[in-house]
């Protein structure tokens, strides 16, 4: 992975940053496993904003992808590594054995023609997707299940990943991307190594009209809003805005918004530094 500085031969492109895509391998997806994906400009049923700065942007094809890795004990071979529209990391087109086609989060590392598998009693390499009872403590993970069966929805984007730390009975101590330690059922699946694509995090668009080709509208400053728009807005001349906070007055940058009462409470061990 690695990313590329344009030459600046028009304004827009002087502080672009581009992917460098050297570890894509097919520019067309697989047919059968796309739908469609209907854009909402934000809109409710009703025709109502109901979200701010969406609209507009290129059409997208969503991509079906296996979170769940619950074809146990069969082998599949990567057949390529694609770039997907709708998430930052990037995917595999896996083939199994019986002939059957799906779409996975792609791990660093992974190669075109590797074998990868998932289930019982298979060895812990990059690819391969494992419960938490049976990976070795220490080992760097990513796409991991809260509610077993339900599918992967921890360490998904670019570059993310988690530490198995520990086991306890029936619980698995998870050292999670944001620094929070938490308890996991070790029944729950985790695949292998770190989310591909690790560069995200340094590409520049550039340009304004870049974050319209991608569906967000422009932002208003809430310190440039009138009282009646923003908390922060309002004063003579340009007033600082007073405490950060949310539309809705809700206090930003250190406020924790996390219900005390909240049941699954008692599984973190450690929250996540501010």
């Amino acid at each position: 992975m690695s990313v590329r500085k344009l030459k600046p031969i028009t304004p827009a492109q002087r502080f672009r940053v581009v992917n460098g895509f050297d570890s894509i391998t097919i520019d067309k997806p697989e047919k059968s496993l796309l739908s469609p994906r209907k854009r909402t400009g934000g809109r409710n049923n009703k025709g109502k904003m109901t979200a701010r700065h969406i609209g507009g942007g290129h059409k997208k094809r969503y991509r079906i992808i296996d979170f769940k890795r619950n074809k146990f004990g069969v082998e599949a071979e990567v057949k390529s590594i694609e770039y997907d529209p709708n998430r930052s990391a990037f995917i595999a087109l896996t083939e199994y054995t019986d002939g059957e086609k799906r779409y996975i989060i792609a791990q660093s590392g992974l190669k075109v023609g590797q074998k990868i598998s998932s289930g019982d009693g298979i060895d812990p390499e990059v690819g391969n997707a494992l419960f938490l009872s049976e990976i070795p403590l220490g080992t760097i993970i990513s796409c991991i299940e809260l509610v077993p069966g339900k599918g992967a929805v921890i360490a998904r984007s670019a570059g993310a990943f988690a530490q198995l730390m520990a086991r306890d009975g029936k619980f698995a101590t998870v050292k999670m991307p944001s620094g929070e330690t938490r308890m996991i059922l070790i029944t729950c699946m985790a695949s292998i190594g770190v989310v591909s694509n690790s560069d995200h995090q340094l590409l520049v668009s550039g340009k304004a009209g870049r974050s319209r080709w991608l569906g967000r509208r422009p932002r208003t400053r809430p310190v440039a809003m009138n009282p009646v728009d923003h908390p922060m807005g309002g004063g003579e001349g340009r007033a600082s805005g007073g405490h950060p906070r949310s539309r809705n007055g809700i206090p930003a940058k250190g406020f924790r918004t996390r219900s005390k009462t909240k049941s699954s409470n008692k599984f973190i061990i450690e929250r996540r530094k501010k």
